[in-house]
């Protein structure tokens, strides 16, 4: 069974390592996956093993809290900003005063004018000018009390986490502090100069600062997933013993009828039962013209109905929407975790216990040299703070959830951050033919006649083929309806298995079929039209001959035809050093036919649906990074064999359910963009890392006190505190760059 928890009270990378190595300690648990940024843990277990009341008691023992449906709501990101900018504001308000009072006196004596009021001037008044910082300190402490309690108890577990550093560092500044203050107390005012509490007061404001500036980031972040949820309409009009009924779209059910009128937009997807309208479906399909809709077509919820007055009957209500699916597909991508990420959850569960050995470390060093008491603190407290595990949890997840999202407003849906990551190695691309490469559906190409105008030749076919089930005969009916030609009626009718259709129209025969039949019924055919008949087969037509009487009046050609964008998507890929395949279970002749017109070479025909997956595996064997691409059942199999299954989005359910990514638009071009998207995302998460890391590896040392050596700077703790929350916001911010990422193709 897999289930998952939204967690409570995580604040970097060594919290979602914690909570992992705490659920994996129960039996039963094969996956326990954290990710920071949507703080979701994925859990897949033995449900004879162990429970989930079992998994929620051992992330409250963790230090963490499980936030449930009914306090979703509360947890929302919007009410997440306005607690933290609360605290924020509170913590200003105590923190500018305090910064005044222990720095005023700083100012009086180099621009010779007075900030501070008799009572507080330490000089003359020491005790008072300590009390008022303390008291002032206290209140943003007691704002950021979260820090202390959960900091506290993962260090006193062994788990330290980033609140521990931040614990540790403003509960050192204060006790010093307090200290201080008790020897003023007794008379020693040389403590006056040597408190720390502006330091305490001023890292948790800056924390917080930088906690509400990464709020406001990850809130972009999750901008898609709200885009695609306002979409749908929140009521919905039905119709109940006759009776026009406006009702909420949640409690829309299959089988009412809904009722909608111009402009409206549907509240969810069914079946056209009467009226005519033309409906934008661009949310779904990207494609930007109207749909005309007719009774017994389907719709989709919201989708914008632009002109007619119609009714339909809901079929699918709720999370089985089409529109449902896919803000599911986009939010399962977003949770998902990357193979990258391992990398900085590794150094993460190393990283907080490392930085306090160093802080101690750097601090007895300086001690046993013989730098004052001020100089140690200040070494130990700016060597804790300055340290960032958020920046290295926050790398991956904000990255993948940016492009999840981007990828969505394009209508590319990825459905994992492994995906997303593997696309970037694509070398091979497989294709399937049939509805990937060509329509999918028989088509009209050529007309050719002997004596008769095209339209009359059509409209002969048309009127025998209009009884007919074949999709030859459906096609060239579709498109003398499409067309508005005359149907003649026909008298005995006959449909001949395998060879095609025979009438009587105004006393004479009317025959539509094979050439070899209508040769065997004695209608002769023109040795100009059998050599234009076998010029259409070389080219993967299916000449389908028209005879009146006993004569051939013409040739109709039909073809399964190349989808218009086919031919640039595999130019796309060429340019992009990919080697193209083509699969497909037709004919060499035909297969041979459609890649000498797109220039694939490497085409394998008359395969089975086990032999795709088998050639699939084939070219994995020899070290290619494969990717499939089909619509249809028969791909499943391979499009779960590849390395990155490509479904194209109005293919069936299967095969988008076996894909890694769908393309809603159906456009092959938007292959060229996944693989795009895939490189820009990795080159992204790759920024981020190296910025955390190298932040890292040149802030700490900086802190430890390695500039003093050579007369350099100390570093501030106000200032480490500043540099480490600069450092997640500017992971944040580079992974925001990504949702204004421009596509090539």
């Amino acid at each position: 069974m897999t289930k998952s928890f939204k967690i409570g009270g995580m604040t970097c990378a060594a919290c979602t390592r914690r909570i992992e190595r705490f659920v994996k300690r129960l039996d039963g648990i094969d996956v326990a996956s954290v990710n920071l940024a949507t703080e979701i843990l994925h859990v897949s277990f033995d449900e004879n093993l162990t429970t989930e009341a079992a998994i929620e008691a051992i992330i409250i023992k963790a230090g963490y809290t499980v936030i449930h449906k009914e306090d979703l709501k509360k947890q929302s990101p919007d009410n997440t900003l306005h607690t933290i900018r609360n605290r924020l504001i509170v913590s200003l308000i105590f923190l500018l005063p305090l910064l005044v009072i222990s720095m005023g006196h700083m100012a009086t004596m180099q621009v010779g004018t007075v900030f501070l009021p008799p009572l507080l001037v330490p000089e003359t008044n020491p005790l008072n000018f300590a009390m008022i910082q303390l008291g002032l300190t206290l209140p943003i402490m007691l704002i950021g009390y979260k820090f202390y309690t959960i900091g506290l108890r993962s260090l006193f577990q062994l788990s330290p986490n980033m609140d521990s550093l931040i614990a540790v560092s403003t509960l050192a500044a204060v006790l010093y502090s307090l200290f201080g203050l008790l020897q003023i107390a007794g008379g020693d005012t040389s403590y006056t100069m040597s408190l720390y509490f502006e330091s305490a007061g001023t890292i948790l404001t800056l924390i917080t600062l930088g906690k509400y500036l990464e709020a406001i980031a990850k809130k972009k972040t999750s901008n898609a997933i709200h885009t695609l949820l306002n979409l749908a309409p929140k009521t919905a009009h039905i119709l109940e013993n006759g009776t026009e009924k406006e009702v909420s779209a949640a409690d829309v059910i299959p089988g009412n009828i809904v009722i909608i009128k111009p402009g409206e937009s549907l509240s969810v997807d069914g079946e056209v039962l009467d009226g005519h309208t033309s409906i934008d479906e661009s949310m779904l399909t990207g494609e930007s013209m109207p749909v005309e809709k007719t009774p017994g077509d389907l719709v989709y919820g919201a989708s914008i109905n632009k002109t007619g007055f119609f009714k339909y009957r809901a079929t699918k209500v709720g999370k089985d929407t089409a529109l449902a699916r896919i803000v599911k597909l986009v939010e399962d991508a977003q949770e998902s975790k990357a193979p990258i990420s391992q990398l900085a959850d590794t150094v993460s569960a190393y990283f907080v216990p490392t930085v306090i050995v160093l802080a101690i470390l750097a601090a007895a060093y300086w001690a046993f040299t013989g730098a004052s008491t001020v100089f140690v603190l200040t070494i130990f407290i700016s060597v804790l703070v300055i340290a960032c595990p958020c920046a290295l949890g926050l790398a991956t997840p904000t990255a993948i959830m940016v492009a999840t999202g981007k990828g969505a407003e394009y209508g590319i849906l990825i459905k994992g951050g492994e995906a997303l990551e593997t696309a970037h190695h694509i070398d091979t691309i497989v294709l399937d033919k049939t509805g990937t490469l060509t329509t999918g559906a028989p088509s009209i190409t050529d007309i050719i006649t002997e004596g008769i105008l095209d339209d009359t030749l059509l409209s002969l076919a048309a009127s025998a083929e209009k009884g007919s089930e074949h999709p030859l005969g459906q096609a060239i009916v579709q498109y003398a309806v499409d067309h508005s030609l005359h149907l003649h009626t026909l008298a005995a009718f006959q449909a001949i298995p395998g060879e095609g259709i025979e009438a009587i129209l105004n006393n004479q025969t009317l025959r539509v079929g094979k050439s070899s039949w209508l040769l065997e019924q004695n209608v002769s055919i023109s040795k100009e039209l059998q050599k234009q008949a076998d010029a259409f087969a070389a080219d993967a037509k299916t000449p389908v001959f028209v005879g009146l009487g006993s004569t051939c009046k013409g040739i109709i050609a039909l073809a399964d035809t190349i989808k218009p964008e086919s031919k640039e998507a595999i130019g796309q890929l060429f340019a992009m050093n990919i080697d193209i395949i083509m699969l497909t279970g037709d004919n060499s002749h035909t297969a041979a036919a459609i890649g000498r017109k797109l220039g694939i070479n490497h085409i394998r025909a008359e395969v089975t649906p086990a032999d795709k997956a088998k050639e699939i595996q084939l070219l994995q064997t020899r070290g290619r990074t494969v990717a499939m691409v089909g619509d249809g059942i028969n791909d499943a199999p391979a499009l779960t064999r590849a390395d990155v299954g490509i479904a194209i989005g109005t293919g069936t359910d299967v095969a988008i359910e076996s894909a890694d990514i769908v393309l809603m638009h159906s456009d092959l071009r938007d292959v060229a963009k996944a693989i795009e998207l895939s490189h820009a995302t990795m080159r992204n998460i790759r920024e981020n890392l190296g910025w955390a890391f190298g932040y890292n590896i040149l802030g700490i040392p900086v802190a430890m006190g390695v500039l003093h050596f050579f007369d350099g700077p100390l570093l501030n703790p106000m200032i480490a505190a500043a540099a480490m929350s600069l450092s997640s916001v500017s992971v944040l911010a580079n992974a925001l760059r990504l949702r204004n990422f421009h596509f090539k193709s």
